[in-house]
């Protein structure tokens, strides 16, 4: 057990430490090539920080251990919003006003109920697997394409521009590759050490991919919006979030479908699918902003992270 325990607590670090030289990396190669940088924060930045719930994602498919991947996607919306917009806010109020970002929200929604409309029939098949992983090419052909089009003087634009690292084009490539390894050796661990877990307390893949693994691999994202709202930087701070939880919906479900399709717990549909849509229902009503700039104060961050810690807790009560 010992060993399975540091075995997730050396991945979990390996999975920060890599997201963060992936992205860093990956950024300024991309703007050393002349890519607008809210391109960049939309599509690389988004995808860099939800490395490590793709990876750990398709490794736990790959080792036939779907569900733990199913439970990594949900679990992990549920903590971006919950825990890491709720900590935020509680820390740093933060105040939201990108054009932007407010047609991320609706596309948040779309991608939510198109991930609900394939699985409710209690089955993640290949096909469903096929679409998700559609939805995502086309979700980021229209980032690039809002990128290419949204107005300079957009907030979330601005924020990007003093965002993005300054290096050089090899070191960058450098960065991108040593995050990159950090990453999937980092994934390899920790769905090693919680796959062994559950089996040894014998608690189902589901719950481990919900809490542990779920928290764990949000953790860039965490670290991210904290790092945000504490540069001024709000509307990235929420961007990311949003971003995630569409990639995680679209490429961290969608990889189980394809990699190793089958059934879907239950309890997905009936517990944890609503859990993700009263947050996200929560996070729209505090963040959008309607004919206004949205003010996410430390009251309704503690409320996002009261329902969060309501809902581990009842994962906790389901287990025992």
């Amino acid at each position: 057990m010992t060993i399975n325990l540091l075995a997730i607590v050396l991945g979990f670090v390996l999975l920060v430490w890599g997201a963060e030289r992936l992205v860093a990396g990956a950024s300024a190669l991309a703007a050393n090539l002349g890519v607008p940088s809210l391109i960049i924060g939309l599509t690389i930045v988004g995808i860099g920080t939800s490395a490590p719930e793709i990876l750990v994602s398709g490794i736990a498919a790959w080792q036939g251990n779907p569900h733990v991947a199913i439970g990594n996607a949900i679990g992990s919306n549920i903590t971006n919003i919950g825990l890491v917009v709720g900590l935020t806010a509680l820390i740093i109020p933060l105040v939201v006003d990108s054009a932007t970002l407010r047609k991320e929200f609706r596309m948040m929604f779309a991608v939510f109920f198109l991930a609900v409309f394939l699985l409710w029939d209690g089955e993640l098949s290949r096909t469903d697997g096929v679409i998700l992983i559609g939805g995502f090419v086309l979700l980021i052909g229209k980032m690039v394409y809002t990128g290419l089009t949204a107005k300079r003087t957009d907030p979330m634009s601005e924020e990007f521009d003093g965002a993005i690292p300054a290096l050089a084009t090899l070191p960058a490539l450098l960065w991108l590759f040593v995050g990159l390894v950090a990453v999937l050796l980092g994934a390899r661990a920790v769905v090693w050490g919680a796959v062994n877990v559950a089996q040894a307390l014998g608690v189902s893949d589901l719950i481990i991919g919900l809490t542990v693994i779920a928290i764990g691999t949000s953790l860039p994202e965490l670290g991210a919006s904290l790092m945000g709202a504490y540069k001024k930087e709000p509307d990235i701070a929420i961007g990311n979030i949003i971003g995630s939880n569409m990639f995680n919906l679209l490429i961290v479900m969608g990889l189980p479908g394809i990699i190793a399709p089958g059934s879907v717990p239950a309890d997905v549909l009936y517990r944890d699918l609503p859990v993700m849509l009263v947050l996200s229902v929560a996070l729209v009503i505090v963040g959008y902003g309607f004919h206004k700039p949205a003010r996410i104060n430390r009251w309704e961050g503690a409320a996002l992270l009261m329902i969060f810690c309501g809902y581990q807790g009842a994962l906790y009560l389901y287990v025992n």
